[in-house]
């Protein structure tokens, strides 16, 4: 979309679920985009986020400490909104404001919430369920934070120009909180992913080929998704800029939220969090292999190969539309297949984590402690349950764990083929690495994420910018955006062909492209690792954050319009 001229705000809030609280893929937009908009627009960038944190467990991503918005703490205070204010413990280190939302989901006081979102916009509320409630409670709470310091800030700068930005449905809420309390405030809201869209594809609904034929409202009732479904929408029309994150997802969005995005706004990278020097960079790397050797020799007794091939899939849990499937079943298929080299496949998938397995963390203490060479050449015979890092609740409901004792693996020391499950959040504490993400996946040599539901396709873009290659499909954001940028040329990403209904030729297509790989000299590899790093340095924010500037400018224009009728 072409604008005549930018017009740029004095400030911009954006309150996200995943502002210091990093719990999925919104975190990694939000935490890298941070950083430029900073160098931008200085301290008058303000993030808003959940204050989920206690003594006890204090947050690893926010330092409390004096900023210059630090004076409207007695205004938040007196107006009953219970804040922290401090920095993002990120690059670019942006103001933060933590807000207790536990206020706002007394009974009484969201009853009254729902009420007045039915009477003002429609929004259904009725069904709500799970998450619902939490998330209209913290949304409410953000919108007061907004609107409560630009009353602050206008005392000191009269007419300035506001940005308040929402991200997902559970911040939609916030939006017409800030819309009926500060109506000259712009408003922008985000859909990272539909809501329903989400819904069908999890539910083993062909969302593609079918997409024209679905009613968002009908298929909202029959999923139970009515309340989810319904503040999205209506935040969607009601913002004064409506964005999405790529092309697959806007889609979406006019099909299924009867609203097409007015803008839409790629993710971007910002390189600061991949190491900067040659040196630092194989000395992680060097680190990583080490700690996923140990780990590997300690399950299953053999320690892998110097040459063994690394590979790994990564991100939410979500068996099906991530492509999780998928990759266990390439795997299984790989190793029928008369192979020359150790492959090792990582799943590093947070599941329902019951905690370090003590076994493992003993077998990782012994191995790093000094031995004997009587020592060193006792048999090892590796631990019993060898596939899996942590413990699970109700592991045998965990549907990664079922599949691949279903396919049969079961990482003999003969096999070629070992299959190992990380089921928890990698962020420096989990008791077995005690590395963050991007510490360990530095250590792989290719990852795939062969997702049927990727609106944008986060974790291959960051496997690219650590110059790992990457596969991934046309129906994420990010295959699409390869495709259409690069253009058949090298580019360290294999974008696979994927619909409704080819799941065979995706997994066949997978199980050659590990073979092929494993096959490649050493001169071939370090060519697509070049390429897979040039591809990152193409989706970077400082090229990327244009499309805030001109999502910025749209909503002010609309804001301006709305008030002058």
């Amino acid at each position: 979309m072409k604008l005549k001229t930018t017009i740029e705000p004095d400030w911009i809030f954006e309150t996200s679920w995943e502002v210091c609280n990093r719990v999925g893929g919104i975190y990694t937009v939000l935490s890298t985009k941070a950083e430029t908009l900073r160098d931008m627009y200085d301290d008058h960038l303000v993030f808003i986020g959940p204050d989920v944190w206690t003594e006890a467990t204090p947050s690893p991503f926010f330092k409390e400490t004096k900023t210059p918005i630090n004076g409207w703490l007695s205004k938040a205070t007196k107006e009953g909104l219970g804040v922290r204010i401090g920095r993002w413990d990120i690059p670019g280190e942006p103001i933060c404001v933590l807000v207790n939302h536990r206020p706002f989901m007394e009974e009484e006081r969201l009853n009254q919430i729902y009420g007045k979102a039915w009477d003002l916009y429609g929004v259904d509320s009725l069904h709500g369920y799970g998450d619902y409630a939490e998330s209209t409670a913290f949304a409410v709470a953000s919108g007061m934070v907004m609107v409560s310091l630009r009353e602050w800030l206008e005392k000191k700068q009269k007419g300035g120009k506001y940005i308040a930005h929402f991200n997902e449905w559970m911040l939609g809420m916030g939006e017409l909180v800030v819309k009926q309390l500060a109506p000259d405030m712009a408003t922008v809201f985000t859909t990272h992913a539909t809501s329903i869209g989400r819904s069908i594809a999890g539910n083993g609904k062909p969302l593609y080929g079918q997409l024209p034929n679905y009613n968002g409202d009908q298929m909202a009732s029959e999923l139970n998704m009515q309340s989810k479904h319904s503040i999205e929408k209506i935040a969607a029309h009601e913002a004064d800029c409506f964005t999405t994150v790529s092309e697959v997802t806007d889609k979406e969005c006019a099909q299924l939220l009867e609203k097409p995005a007015d803008i839409v706004t790629p993710n971007g990278f910002e390189d600061s969090f991949v190491p900067s020097t040659a040196a630092d960079f194989k000395r992680k790397r060097t680190a990583a292999r080490k700690r996923l050797s140990d780990v590997v020799e300690c399950l299953t007794g053999v320690r892998p190969s110097d040459n063994a091939l690394f590979l790994g899939t990564c991100g939410r849990c979500e068996f099906k539309n991530k492509g999780i499937d998928l990759f266990i079943d390439s795997l299984n298929t790989l190793s029928h297949r008369d192979l020359q080299r150790d492959i090792i496949g990582f799943i590093m998938v947070p599941g329902w984590e019951a905690g370090p397995r003590a076994d493992l963390q003993g077998a990782l203490e012994h191995l790093q402690s000094p031995r004997t060479a009587a020592e060193t050449e006792l048999p090892k015979a590796g631990l019993p349950n060898n596939m899996i890092t942590h413990h699970l609740h109700q592991s045998d409901s965990d549907s990664i764990l079922r599949s691949i004792r279903w396919f049969g693996f079961q990482n003999k020391p003969k096999d070629k083929v070992k299959i190992i499950y990380v089921p928890c959040y990698l962020n420096g504490d989990d008791g077995i690495f005690n590395m963050n993400y991007y510490d360990v996946l530095i250590g792989l040599d290719l990852t795939a994420f062969p997702s049927y539901y990727e609106p944008w396709g986060y974790t291959p873009l960051e496997s690219v910018a650590f110059s790992i290659p990457t596969i991934t499909t046309t129906l994420s954001g990010f295959g699409q955006w390869v495709n259409s940028t690069c253009g058949g040329k090298e580019s360290g990403v294999l974008v696979i062909p994927r619909d409704d209904n080819n799941y065979w030729e995706v997994r066949d297509t997978m199980a050659d492209c590990f073979s092929r790989f494993a096959s490649f000299s050493d001169e071939r590899v370090a060519e697509l690792r070049k390429c897979a790093k040039a591809t990152s340095q193409r989706a970077l924010w400082k090229k990327f954050i244009a499309f805030y500037v001109k999502t910025y400018t749209f909503a002010l224009k609309n804001a301006s319009k709305r008030n002058q009728h």
